[in-house]
Protein backbone atom coordinates (compact mmCIF):
# COMPACT_ATOMS: atom_id res chain seq x y z
CA UNK A 1 0.00 0.00 0.00
CA UNK A 2 1.44 3.35 -1.04
CA UNK A 3 1.47 6.10 1.58
CA UNK A 4 2.58 9.69 1.94
CA UNK A 5 5.43 9.62 4.44
CA UNK A 6 7.20 12.65 5.88
CA UNK A 7 10.86 12.22 6.79
CA UNK A 8 13.16 14.61 8.63
CA UNK A 9 16.56 14.52 10.27
CA UNK A 10 19.25 16.61 11.78
CA UNK A 11 22.81 16.70 10.43
CA UNK A 12 23.85 13.53 12.29
CA UNK A 13 21.27 11.47 10.41
CA UNK A 14 21.37 13.26 7.06
CA UNK A 15 23.02 10.36 5.20
CA UNK A 16 20.63 7.79 6.66
CA UNK A 17 17.65 10.01 5.81
CA UNK A 18 18.75 10.28 2.20
CA UNK A 19 19.10 6.49 1.91
CA UNK A 20 15.75 5.82 3.59
CA UNK A 21 13.91 8.43 1.52
CA UNK A 22 15.18 6.85 -1.70
CA UNK A 23 14.28 3.36 -0.44
CA UNK A 24 10.75 4.52 0.46
CA UNK A 25 10.30 6.13 -2.98
CA UNK A 26 11.52 2.94 -4.67
CA UNK A 27 8.88 1.04 -2.67
CA UNK A 28 6.21 3.29 -4.18
CA UNK A 29 5.63 5.73 -1.33
CA UNK A 30 5.34 9.47 -1.75
CA UNK A 31 8.03 11.02 0.43
CA UNK A 32 7.85 14.51 1.88
CA UNK A 33 11.48 15.32 2.75
CA UNK A 34 11.53 18.08 5.37
CA UNK A 35 15.32 18.31 5.71
CA UNK A 36 18.00 18.67 6.85
CA UNK A 37 19.47 19.33 3.46
CA UNK A 38 23.11 18.60 4.19
CA UNK A 39 25.60 17.51 6.85
CA UNK A 40 26.10 21.02 8.26
CA UNK A 41 25.12 21.38 11.92
CA UNK A 42 21.42 22.17 12.47
CA UNK A 43 19.04 22.11 15.41
CA UNK A 44 16.95 18.91 15.60
CA UNK A 45 13.92 20.62 17.24
CA UNK A 46 13.27 22.61 14.06
CA UNK A 47 13.01 19.42 12.02
CA UNK A 48 11.06 17.51 14.67
CA UNK A 49 8.49 20.30 14.93
CA UNK A 50 8.13 20.45 11.14
CA UNK A 51 7.63 16.70 10.93
CA UNK A 52 5.11 16.63 13.78
CA UNK A 53 3.13 19.46 12.18
CA UNK A 54 3.16 17.79 8.75
CA UNK A 55 1.62 14.64 10.22
CA UNK A 56 -0.77 16.51 12.53
CA UNK A 57 -1.99 18.73 9.66
CA UNK A 58 -2.54 15.76 7.34
CA UNK A 59 0.21 16.64 4.87
CA UNK A 60 1.61 13.15 5.55
CA UNK A 61 -0.02 10.00 6.86
CA UNK A 62 3.02 8.83 8.82
CA UNK A 63 6.48 10.12 9.65
CA UNK A 64 10.06 9.00 10.17
CA UNK A 65 12.22 11.19 12.42
CA UNK A 66 15.98 10.75 12.61
CA UNK A 67 18.80 12.22 14.65
CA UNK A 68 21.97 10.87 16.21
CA UNK A 69 20.24 9.03 19.04
CA UNK A 70 16.60 9.50 18.04
CA UNK A 71 15.88 10.94 21.48
CA UNK A 72 16.00 14.67 20.80
CA UNK A 73 13.95 14.62 17.63
CA UNK A 74 11.35 12.30 19.21
CA UNK A 75 10.89 14.79 22.06
CA UNK A 76 10.45 17.60 19.53
CA UNK A 77 7.89 15.67 17.47
CA UNK A 78 5.91 14.84 20.61
CA UNK A 79 5.52 18.54 21.41
CA UNK A 80 2.93 18.62 18.61
CA UNK A 81 -0.36 17.50 20.16
CA UNK A 82 -1.62 15.25 17.33
CA UNK A 83 1.77 13.61 16.76
CA UNK A 84 2.53 10.35 18.57
CA UNK A 85 6.21 9.56 18.07
CA UNK A 86 7.84 6.40 19.37
CA UNK A 87 11.60 5.98 19.57
CA UNK A 88 12.39 2.46 18.34
CA UNK A 89 15.52 0.46 17.64
CA UNK A 90 14.11 -2.88 16.49
CA UNK A 91 11.02 -4.09 14.60
CA UNK A 92 9.01 -5.41 17.57
CA UNK A 93 8.93 -1.97 19.21
CA UNK A 94 7.92 -0.42 15.89
CA UNK A 95 5.02 -2.87 15.55
CA UNK A 96 3.87 -2.42 19.14
CA UNK A 97 4.02 1.36 18.78
CA UNK A 98 1.47 1.08 15.95
CA UNK A 99 -0.65 -1.69 17.50
CA UNK A 100 -1.01 -0.29 21.00
CA UNK A 101 -0.22 3.43 20.75
CA UNK A 102 -1.38 4.31 17.24
CA UNK A 103 2.02 5.95 16.75
CA UNK A 104 2.04 8.02 13.59
CA UNK A 105 5.78 8.79 13.69
CA UNK A 106 8.77 6.66 14.57
CA UNK A 107 12.15 8.01 15.58
CA UNK A 108 15.42 6.24 14.90
CA UNK A 109 18.97 6.92 16.06
CA UNK A 110 21.40 6.97 13.14
CA UNK A 111 24.40 6.62 15.44
CA UNK A 112 22.85 3.61 17.18
CA UNK A 113 21.39 1.46 14.41
CA UNK A 114 22.39 0.81 10.84
CA UNK A 115 20.37 1.40 7.71
CA UNK A 116 19.26 -2.23 7.45
CA UNK A 117 17.80 -2.19 10.97
CA UNK A 118 16.18 1.18 10.22
CA UNK A 119 14.54 -0.37 7.14
CA UNK A 120 13.32 -3.33 9.21
CA UNK A 121 11.82 -0.94 11.79
CA UNK A 122 10.12 1.17 9.13
CA UNK A 123 8.77 -1.92 7.36
CA UNK A 124 7.26 -3.22 10.61
CA UNK A 125 5.82 0.23 11.35
CA UNK A 126 4.21 0.55 7.91
CA UNK A 127 2.82 -3.00 7.87
CA UNK A 128 1.20 -2.86 11.31
CA UNK A 129 -2.28 -1.54 12.04
CA UNK A 130 -3.64 0.01 15.22
CA UNK A 131 -5.64 -2.55 17.20
CA UNK A 132 -8.13 -0.08 18.68
CA UNK A 133 -10.32 -1.68 21.33
CA UNK A 134 -8.95 -1.19 24.83
CA UNK A 135 -6.05 0.77 23.37
CA UNK A 136 -8.35 3.43 21.90
CA UNK A 137 -9.20 5.06 25.23
CA UNK A 138 -5.51 5.27 26.09
CA UNK A 139 -4.67 6.94 22.80
CA UNK A 140 -7.54 9.40 23.37
CA UNK A 141 -5.99 10.28 26.73
CA UNK A 142 -2.68 10.96 24.96
CA UNK A 143 -4.48 13.36 22.64
CA UNK A 144 -6.00 15.26 25.57
CA UNK A 145 -2.71 15.69 27.38
CA UNK A 146 -1.97 15.63 31.08
CA UNK A 147 -4.31 17.05 33.68
CA UNK A 148 -2.29 18.81 36.39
Amino acid sequence: MSRRIAIASDHAAFDMKAELAEWLRAAGHEVLDLGANGPESVDYPDYGYALGKAVADGHAELGVALCGSGVGISIAVNRIAAARCALVSEPLSASLARQHNDANVIALGARLIGTEMARACITAFLETKFLGGRHQRRVEKLSKGANP
